[in-house]
């Protein structure tokens, strides 16, 4: 029996002396936490909800503000549509006073002269829209209504 203890023994000891180092260079795991982990992912999910949230309450904004403001194009469509009304009174109420038109004051298309605009764009930014509606309506056939309309957009 002491044979076999004497075989046995450095067996044991040289398999505890391999097991130690092999466990000394074996690679550990410096990687996060399962906990560290878990908060990665929470924050990440959190940050796509909260993108989302963002993307819908910009496209919600835009859509009551597509409802609310009428877009520049609305705007545009409605000045042309408003010179064109003037310009129709204006060549109806000049054939009905029987003349063939207010001198270099209305053009044909229903503008007005670069001097009278200047003029009623100056009066008007000055404060002074009732003297440039006053103006506008003594050179043109407008009524009072689509004179004042007319300056409130210069």
């Amino acid at each position: 029996m002491g044979d076999v203890l004497l075989v046995i023994l450095p067996a044991l000891i040289l398999t505890a002396v391999l097991w130690a180092v092999a466990t000394a260079l074996k690679p550990r795991n410096f990687g996060i936490s399962e906990a560290e982990q878990y908060q990665r992912e929470l924050a990440v999910k959190s940050q796509a909800h909260y993108a989302a949230q963002v993307q819908t309450a910009v496209a919600a904004r835009a859509k009551i503000e597509a409802t609310t403001r009428p877009s520049q194009n609305s705007q545009q469509q409605t000045q042309q549509a408003d010179h064109a009304r003037s310009a129709q009174l204006a060549r109806t109420a000049s054939k009905a006073a029987g003349t063939g038109g207010h001198g270099d004051t209305l053009y044909a298309v229903g503008h007005l002269s670069p001097q009278l605009l200047l003029e009623l764009q100056s009066l008007a930014r000055n404060g002074h829209k009732f003297k440039a509606t006053r103006l506008l309506r003594q050179s043109t056939p407008l009524d009072f209504k689509s004179a004042k309309n007319y300056v409130d957009r210069l």
